[in-house]
């Protein structure tokens, strides 16, 4: 029992079961998944949980790269959401060109979501300068495009909101025309193979780590800190990318001020729930990436039950708090120390008897 305490992944993956638990008790339903059939005539599954792993892809994609820059820089980049919806905007303009209600595409989406990607990865590089260089804490540095972002997203279309007819573009956000499971959830899986490939096989992971553990002692050590913390914000530029092409992709369009709101907080709530210390070293990837979808399954669980929108983050924050409370090593630690103390009380018990 001790070991399984001790284990960073113990927590969200406890989290994620009581989510469900509670589920389970207060209506069985929850986990009724249907056949139906969309729009377009296409069977789709659908339910609750498939809501999850729909919704919850994206905030996965997001962890990966927020992890990352966690660990490296002991800080988080608040300005997800409006990179979000400057690269999402940036593929739209690319894929209607001037004209924002297109008959056809003007470019290939992969060439969008390329063009997407290098502006996504230029912000984060921008932001990684700020903080490697400049020395300025991660969440002031981020602090400038989160409040200039989506003004620079309007601006790339001329606030205007372009509309993209083409069913297939609703593929990367929606369900592919044969297949019942929806599209984000391989795009998400696929990143996470990629992700746990790179940490496998290159030094990256112990890079980031050795940085935010303890940055003079990596230099010494032949680490240059400034690159490690820089690249690590490019990644997550290029995960901002993914989630924005499945976001413009869900609509087929975009909304400055709404798209991707919030999604920071959530992203930075996945990584605390995996257990990662927010002030920087090491980190579970897996634990984040949990903790994303114990994240959506709470907010799907919300909306389930009715809570009224402007209440939702209220409630969510009260159990997100307690689940980050949990999950903190000095917790985790207490409750060890406790349990020694409990069994060797009991050992000494036996012993006089």
């Amino acid at each position: 029992m001790s070991r399984i305490l001790k284990n960073q992944i113990f927590i969200p993956i406890a989290a994620l079961l009581l989510l469900l638990l509670f589920n389970l008790i207060a209506d069985p339903t929850f986990f009724k998944i249907a056949m139906g059939v969309n729009s377009d005539g296409n069977p789709v599954l659908s339910g609750p949980i498939i809501t999850i792993i729909n919704n919850g892809s994206e905030l996965a994609i997001l962890a990966i790269g927020m992890t990352l820059v966690t660990a490296a820089s002991g800080g988080q980049d608040i300005s997800v959401g409006a990179a979000i919806a400057i690269a999402g905007s940036t593929m739209l303009r690319v894929l209607c060109g001037t004209n924002t209600r297109p008959d056809t595409l003007r470019t290939p989406v992969f060439v969008a979501f390329i063009v997407g990607c290098l502006v996504a990865m230029a912000f984060g590089a921008f932001n990684g300068l700020l903080v490697s260089i400049f020395k300025i804490q991660p969440m002031v540095a981020t602090l400038i495009l989160y409040t200039a972002g989506r003004s620079i997203a309007a601006w790339i279309n001329n606030n205007e909101l372009p509309i993209i007819s083409d069913p297939k573009f609703a593929y990367y956000g929606g369900f592919i025309p044969g297949i019942p499971v929806p599209t984000p959830f391989f795009i998400a899986m696929a990143c996470v193979v990629i992700i746990f490939l790179v940490l496998k096989f290159t030094n990256l992971g112990l890079y980031t780590q050795a940085v935010g553990i303890n940055e003079s002692s990596s230099r010494l050590n032949g680490i240059n800190p400034v690159f490690i913390k820089w690249l690590t914000f490019v990644i997550l530029g290029v995960c901002v990318a993914v989630a924005a092409l499945i976001k413009v992709s869900r609509l087929s369009s975009i909304n400055y001020s709404v798209i991707a709101k919030d999604i920071e907080m959530d992203a930075i709530l996945a990584v605390a729930l995996g257990g990662n210390a927010l002030s920087g070293g090491k980190f579970n990837m897996a634990a984040s990436i949990i903790g994303a979808f114990v994240i959506q399954t709470l907010t799907t669980t919300l909306f389930k039950y009715n809570v009224p929108s402007d209440a939702l983050p209220a409630y969510k924050a009260v159990v997100v708090i307690l689940l980050v409370v949990i999950s903190a090593p000095t917790f985790r630690e207490s409750m060890t120390k406790l349990m020694s103390r409990l069994k060797s009380g009991k050992k000494k018990e036996v012993a006089n008897v």
